[in-house]
């Protein structure tokens, strides 16, 4: 292979990249690998070599760097790990040794991979080494070639990137991207952008607070939760991520994904969560968390009922168990339980939860009993990857204001009157919808404000709630038909005279024909 690092059209003149010229060359990436896997498995490999690219050119500038400020041979620092802060690279790591494989370069990839893990603790326990490069019944070296040579077209320092958090943003677009080409599987490992702002802006994190994501897929709503601590004045440091992801490949790319948003601090843990919770404090016992955030499996089927019904440890469904096909109300007490006294949960779910009955109604009654439920937000239908369900948001806190106590706010996305008055929810795309800006902003506040208005919020108390049999349902508490117009009887009066006069000339030119033709 040639080392290319050109400067590419949509470069800035100073070297620095734009973010679409940086998001359009990392998806042209996926065109190389078209053929050759499943679209779904695209992110797992474009992720490891991008990573792998990325901390080779931080590496070479924090070579120069230290070289410029201290003095020293570049060819000392390149090899004195002592000498380097960030990510150590070692040398069948680095990437002009990759770029130098004409053969055998899966299992030169492997291998890089591999060795940066090893040498790394940040980023140890298997975060690269997810997927085989050298599997070449899929990718031959000549693909391999045209993808480490497409990536060589850019260097990734801190010193090529608009913004710190360029590179993060790019990011999230590919695994967007990457959702819209896998189709329903997107789903697993992508929640909407403006879904998961939606549900951070309501929970709204603060300075000092742990967040949890059970089933954090590629981390998107803890990194938001880092950004809305950033936004509303304070430091992303000042806010602890954790999360637990069952998919290995999944995890590996939250994983990444934090490290690529200088989050390095963030503690992701593979496995079950229903069956085996990491978070544990040094006793045993649960740790809770001020916040919890998370998308967690609709409608899980298999989701371990005889496990737990045998096995659970630490008492988080004290409300039931729902039907073995059916693990929502499993994750939603998961979640409860791991709130502190103070603490708040968001949490996106299939609709169903809301209203079906038996053995789901026999949990859903107790929680609300319990006063724990403080918002249902019903979202407009088809934003989703994996289905076209409406779904909602359910908003949990253990410490309601007063004047919300033993109510829930009802919240329907769809009213016809907000888009007529100017306020746009959502937009119809080709093949979904999509909150707007304006959307996520005007639920957020209503939420927050407990703001109530017709055919879209109400207040409703805990004892009309009853009346209904415990049903969440959103239209039962909230109209939501649209009004009818109003008639102007004046206008069809006249209306209904104007046609009862055509009528009676079309009668007499009837009666004329009819004489001319000698029928009467």
């Amino acid at each position: 292979m040639d080392s290319e690092q050109d400067v590419l059209p949509g470069t800035e003149e100073d070297g620095t990249l734009e973010l679409d010229t940086l998001e359009a060359h990392l998806w042209e990436a996926a065109d190389i690998l078209r053929g050759s896997i499943d679209a779904a498995d695209y992110k797992n490999y474009i992720f490891g070599i991008l990573f792998l690219k990325r901390i080779n050119d931080r590496f070479d500038e924090e070579t120069e760097e230290v070289v410029e400020e201290e003095g020293i041979d570049e060819e000392i620092v390149r090899n004195d790990r002592g000498l380097h802060e960030e990510f150590w690279v070692p040398e069948r790591a680095r990437w002009d040794h990759i770029t130098a494989q004409d053969t055998d370069i899966g299992a030169a990839l492997n291998k890089a991979l591999e060795a940066v893990e090893d040498e790394n603790d940040e980023i140890a326990d298997r975060v690269l080494t997810t997927v085989d490069f050298n599997d070449k019944e899929r990718l031959s070296d000549a693909t391999l070639d045209e993808l480490v040579t497409h990536f060589d077209k850019h260097r990734y320092r801190n010193a090529d990137l608009d913004d710190p958090d360029i590179f993060g943003r790019a990011y999230e677009y590919l695994i967007r991207q990457f959702a819209d080409d896998a189709g329903k599987k997107g789903g697993e490992f992508y929640t909407p952008r403006e879904v998961v702002q939606l549900l951070v802006d309501c929970v709204d994190p603060e300075p000092g607070d742990r967040v949890y994501d059970p089933a954090c897929g590629s981390g998107g709503m803890l990194i938001y939760s880092a950004q809305h601590v950033e936004q509303e004045g304070g430091d992303r440091e000042d806010i602890s991520l954790y999360g637990q992801e069952k998919n290995l490949n999944t995890w590996a790319i939250g994983e990444m994904n934090m490290l690529l948003h200088e989050l390095p601090d963030a503690q992701l843990a593979k496995g079950d969560t229903i069956t085996e919770p990491k978070f544990v404090t040094e006793h045993d016992e649960l740790e809770q968390f001020d916040r919890v955030v998370a998308n967690p499996p609709w409608n899980q089927k298999k989701w371990s009922k005889d496990w737990v019904q045998d096995n659970e440890p630490y008492n988080r469904f004290p409300y039931g168990l729902p039907p073995s096909n059916r693990g929502d109300w499993t994750w939603i007490q998961l979640m409860i339980a791991s709130l502190n006294e103070t603490g708040k949960a968001g949490i996106v779910m299939d609709n169903g939860v809301l209203f079906r009955s038996r053995s789901e109604k026999k949990i859903r009654k107790p929680v609300l009993e319990d006063d724990l439920i403080e918002a249902v937000i019903a979202l407009p239908e088809n934003l989703f990857y994996n289905t076209s369900s409406p779904g909602c948001l359910l908003i949990f806190n253990k410490d309601k204001p007063e004047e919300r106590e033993d109510k829930v706010l009802f919240i329907y996305a769809e009213d016809e009157e907000l888009r007529e008055s100017g306020t746009q929810i959502f937009e119809e795309l080709s093949n979904q919808n999509q909150l707007t800006d304006e959307g996520v902003e005007y639920l957020a506040e209503t939420y927050l404000r407990g703001r109530e208005e017709d055919h879209h919020s109400r207040l409703v108390d805990i004892e009309e709630i009853e009346e209904n049999d415990w049903n969440l349902n959103v239209p039962r508490y909230v109209d939501t038909t649209e009004p009818e117009e109003p008639i102007d009887v004046s206008a069809k009066l006249e209306e209904l005279d104007r046609l009862k006069r055509e009528r009676e000339e079309t009668d007499a030119e009837l009666e004329e024909y009819m004489e001319e033709l000698e029928y009467r």
